[in-house]
C-alpha cells in the first residue's frame, strides 16, 4: 500500500477524535506515523486480496481489484460483513459510502446516525475498512471477522458499527488510548442506541401500514399480467418518513369511511354486516307503572255519563222518552267515589329504515287494553271491553302503533323539507294540553324549515288528517245507503326557533286546527226505530274522553214506538287557534329552567247553537233536545261549557337523562274550559277516567336515572271540574323506565 493511499484512508481521523489543541496534535501524531508505516516494505500488500467491493455500475472497470477514476455517483456500495461462521446477505443497502472522485483518490464517507431500520448487513462497510488496514502486518493477518489478540483490552469479536470497529483497530495499532477509545465508542453507542429507536418506530408504522393495504382486494392472478395506468409511478424504495405519511393517510381515510356508514346507520356501527342490516335500526321500550286513583268525599256521583260507552256500544235504550226525566238518568256512569289501585304495563318496539336517496320508512308497535289513541297502557289482570284479552295471567294484544314512509330534502338539520304519509309520530310543536304524548297523526304532513340568520330558525308544518271512515256499507241493514259522514283535520303551524345567547333559547309557534264534519248530526226522522238506523249514526265520535258538550242525534217520529236507541254527537263544532311557545335557560348547565306555556280558543264555539242543538222539541224526542251535559238538572238554559283552555308549565334540571344522578322536576298548572278542544285527543292521565276537558288542576313530578338508559319517574296529579257537578280526583304514578 502506497503512502499516498494510505494518507487517503485515514482522512476520516480528524472526525474521531477530541477537538482543540490535544486533538490537533494527536492528529498531526497520526499522520506522521502513518507515513512512516507506509514507507516500511511490506510483502504482503502484493499478495492481499481486496475485499470484494460493488461500486456504481456505470464504471465497467469497477470489478478490478485495482480501481479506476469513475464519476461520484448517489449508488451506495454493498460491502457484506458476515457474522462468525456465517456470508452476508450482499443484497442488503449500506449505511456507509465509498465515494470515488475524479483524482482516483477513494474517500471513505461515515454518515451521521439517520432514523432508518438497520439490518445485520447495513454495517458492511465495516469489511471493507477491514480488508484495507488488517494486511499492515504479514504475521498478523487474520480472517474478516475475527479480532486480533495483541490487545488484550480490544474486544473479541467486531461490532456490528463501523465507527466502533475502526476505533477499535486504531487502538490495537497504539494510534490512540484506551481510554479515548472508551469515551468515543460510548458517545456512538449512545447515537446508534437513539437511531435504533426511532427505526423500530418507524418500521412498526410501516407495518402496520402493510397490514391495511392488505386488506385490500387481492391483485390479479399470476398468470393474468396486471396493467398499470399509465399515470402509474413504481418505486422500488419508500423512504420512512413517506412510509409514515401514507400510514397516518390510509388511518384518515379508513376513520373517515367509518364515520360516514356510521352516520348513514344513525350512529351505529355496522362494519362487516350485510347491506340490507344497515338499513335498519331498532328501538324500543319498556314502561312498568304502579298507579292510584283517589276520590276525595263530595264528587256528585250518578251525574258523570259515559257518553263513549254508549256510542262504542248497542246505543242508549229508554223505555220511552219520560226515562230522560229521571234523576239520575238510567245511563252508563264512570266512577268518581270508589279508589283503584292498578299495575300498567306499556311496552313498544319499532324500527326505522333507511330506502336511499332521501327515502325512509318506520314501524312500531305497542301494547294497549284497547285502540284507544291516546293511551298504549295495558293493566295488569285488566280485562277488554268485550273481555277477549288479559286476567288470569291471560295474552296482551299488540296493535299497529306506527307506520309510515318519509321523505327528506335536505340533510342539514336547520334546512329541509320532509314529506310523511302514513301513521306517524304527532308533527306539531305541542303539550299534552292539546295531544296526548301517545297519540299518532293519520294522513300525509309536510314539514320544512330554513335558517334565516344564525340561530333563527323558522319552520312550518301542515297537513290533512282523517279522523273517521264511514263504513262503505253504512247502513248496513237497509238497501239504501246513506250518505258519507268523513271526518278530517286540517292544520297548518308556522313558527321559529330562537338561539338568544349560548345559554338562552325560545321557541314558538302559532296554530290552526280545522276539524270538518267532526260535531254530531241530527237525523232525519224515524218512523220504525225498531228497524230503521239513522242516517247520521255515523256522526257520532268513535272515541272520546270526557268534558265536551253532547248532543242526542237521533230523530224519532214513530208514535208506536216503546223504546228508542240514541246515539250522542258533540254539539260543538272546532276550528282551534292555538299559541305555544317556550324559554329555556342554561346558564348553569347541565341545570337548566324551562318556560313553557300554550293557550287555546275553539273561534267556532257557538253557545246559542249549542242550546238549541239536537231533534226538534216538538217531536217525540223532544226530552232529547238540546245539550245532554254540562247542565243542571238537562236545563239548556243553564249550560255552562267553555272555549278556552291554558296551560303553563316550569322545568327544573337536567334537560335529558343522560347519567347516573341526573335529575329534573317540573310543575304544571291548566285550566281547560268544556269544548276548548276535542277532548278524545288530549291527556289520558290528567283528570283520572273523567281526562279530557272541563278540568282544571296542577301536576307536580320528577325523574332520576339510574343509568343512561334507565330512570325512575313519579307524578301527582289533582284535577278539579271547570263547572257542573262538583268532582275531584288525585292520581299518584310511580314508574320504572328502559329504553334501547
Amino acid at each position: 500500500m502506497s503512502c499516498k493511499k494510505q494518507i487517503h484512508v485515514f482522512r476520516f481521523l480528524p472526525a474521531c477524535v477530541p477537538r482543540g489543541m490535544a486533538g490537533r496534535g494527536l492528529i498531526l501524531c497520526l499522520a506522521f506515523v502513518g507515513c512512516v508505516m507506509a514507507a516500511m516494505p511490506v510483502a504482503a500488500d502484493d499478495q492481499a486480496t481486496p475485499a470484494p467491493v460493488s461500486v456504481a455500475a456505470n464504471d465497467p472497470s469497477a470489478a478490478s481489484t485495482t480501481p479506476a477514476p469513475v464519476a461520484a455517483t448517489d449508488q451506495s456500495a454493498s460491502l457484506p460483513v458476515p457474522e462468525p461462521g456465517t456470508v452476508a446477505d450482499q443484497s442488503a443497502p449500506s449505511t456507509g459510502r465509498i465515494l470515488v472522485a475524479a483524482d482516483s483518490q477513494p474517500t471513505l464517507k461515515i454518515p451521521s446516525p439517520q432514523p432508518l431500520a438497520l439490518s445485520p448487513a447495513a454495517a458492511s462497510t465495516s469489511d471493507a475498512i477491514a480488508a484495507a488496514t488488517a494486511p499492515l502486518e504479514p504475521a498478523a493477518t487474520a480472517p474478516v471477522g475475527t479480532a486480533s489478540t495483541s490487545t488484550p483490552t480490544a474486544p473479541s469479536t467486531p461490532s456490528e458499527s463501523a465507527t466502533v470497529n475502526l476505533i477499535n483497530l486504531m487502538v490495537k495499532r497504539g494510534l490512540i488510548t484506551q481510554a479515548d477509545a472508551d469515551g468515543l465508542i460510548k458517545q456512538a453507542e449512545l447515537e446508534a442506541d437513539t437511531a435504533r429507536a426511532q427505526a423500530a418506530a418507524a418500521q412498526a408504522t410501516a407495518e402496520r401500514a402493510l397490514a391495511t393495504q392488505q386488506q385490500a382486494p387481492s391483485a390479479p392472478a399470476p398468470n393474468v399480467p396486471a396493467q398499470a395506468p399509465e399515470d402509474e409511478v413504481r418505486i422500488a424504495y419508500v423512504p420512512d418518513v413517506v412510509k409514515k405519511q401514507m400510514t397516518e393517510q390510509i388511518e384518515q381515510d379508513v376513520m373517515a369511511q367509518t364515520r360516514n356508514e356510521e352516520e348513514v346507520n344513525g350512529g351505529k356501527q355496522v362494519s362487516g354486516l350485510p347491506d340490507w342490516v344497515k338499513r335498519f335500526r331498532f328501538s324500543g321500550d319498556i314502561r312498568v307503572r304502579y298507579e292510584g286513583d283517589f276520590y276525595p268525599p263530595g264528587n256528585a256521583t250518578g251525574f258523570f255519563t259515559n257518553f263513549n260507552s254508549i256510542n262504542t256500544g248497542n246505543g242508549l235504550t229508554f223505555p220511552g222518552p219520560a226515562a230522560a226525566n229521571l234523576s239520575p238518568p238510567l245511563v252508563p256512569q264512570y266512577n268518581v267515589d270508589q279508589d283503584r289501585n292498578r299495575f300498567r304495563l306499556r311496552s313498544r318496539f319499532g324500527a326505522d329504515v333507511w330506502l336511499d336517496d332521501g327515502f325512509s320508512a318506520g314501524l312500531r308497535i305497542a301494547t294497549g287494553s284497547d285502540d284507544s289513541p291516546v293511551s298504549e297502557n295495558q293493566t295488569f289482570g285488566g280485562t277488554s271491553p268485550a273481555g277477549s284479552q288479559g286476567g288470569d295471567f291471560g295474552k296482551y294484544a299488540i296493535w299497529l302503533d306506527r307506520a309510515f314512509i318519509r321523505y327528506q330534502l335536505g340533510t342539514d338539520p336547520d334546512q329541509n323539507v320532509v314529506f310523511t304519509v302514513g301513521r306517524f309520530d304527532n308533527p306539531f310543536f305541542h303539550t299534552s294540553m292539546m295531544w296526548a304524548d301517545d297519540l299518532a297523526f293519520d294522513g300525509a304532513a309536510i314539514q320544512g324549515k330554513y335558517e334565516v340568520a344564525k340561530g333563527v330558525v323558522p319552520f312550518m308544518t301542515a297537513g290533512g288528517f282523517p279522523v273517521y271512515n264511514t263504513d262503505l256499507n253504512f247502513s248496513s241493514d237497509q238497501a239504501t245507503k246513506f250518505e258519507s259522514e268523513n271526518k278530517y283535520l286540517f292544520a297548518l303551524q308556522g313558527g321559529s326557533s330562537w338561539q338568544i345567547t349560548k345559554d338562552v333559547s325560545f321557541k314558538g309557534a302559532a296554530a290552526f286546527y280545522d276539524f270538518e264534519n267532526i260535531s254530531g248530526q241530527v237525523s232525519s226522522p224515524i218512523t220504525n226505530a225498531s228497524l230503521n238506523a239513522g242516517n247520521t249514526d255515523d256522526s257520532r265520535p268513535s272515541f272520546a274522553q270526557n268534558g265536551n258538550t253532547y248532543m242526542a242525534i237521533r230523530d224519532f217520529e214513530d208514535p208506536l214506538a216503546q223504546s228508542e236507541t240514541q246515539y250522542y254527537g258533540l254539539a260543538s263544532q272546532f276550528r282551534e287557534v292555538v299559541l305555544t311557545g317556550q324559554f329555556d335557560f342554561g346558564y348553569f348547565d347541565p341545570f337548566h329552567i324551562s318556560l313553557i306555556g300554550e293557550g287555546v280558543k275553539n273561534i267556532a264555539f257557538d253557545r246559542n247553537a249549542i242550546i238549541n242543538s239536537g231533534p226538534s222539541a216538538s217531536g217525540l224526542s223532544g226530552g232529547f233536545s238540546g245539550p245532554q251535559n254540562n247542565t243542571t238538572g238537562l236545563d239548556p238554559n243553564s249550560f255552562y261549557g267553555g272555549d278556552i283552555g291554558y296551560l303553563i308549565r316550569l322545568n327544573l334540571g337536567a334537560a335529558a337523562l343522560e347519567k347516573l344522578g341526573d335529575w329534573n322536576v317540573y310543575l304544571s298548572y291548566r285550566h281547560v274550559e268544556s269544548d276548548a278542544t276535542v277532548d278524545g285527543f288530549t291527556d289520558s292521565d290528567f283528570g283520572a277516567n273523567l281526562a279530557g276537558t272541563n278540568l282544571q288542576g296542577y301536576v307536580i313530578g320528577g325523574s332520576v336515572a339510574l343509568n343512561p338508559r334507565v330512570w325512575l319517574g313519579l307524578r301527582w296529579m289533582s284535577a278539579t271540574a271547570v263547572a257542573g257537578p262538583a268532582f275531584t280526583s288525585n292520581l299518584f304514578q310511580f314508574d320504572i323506565n328502559a329504553k334501547f
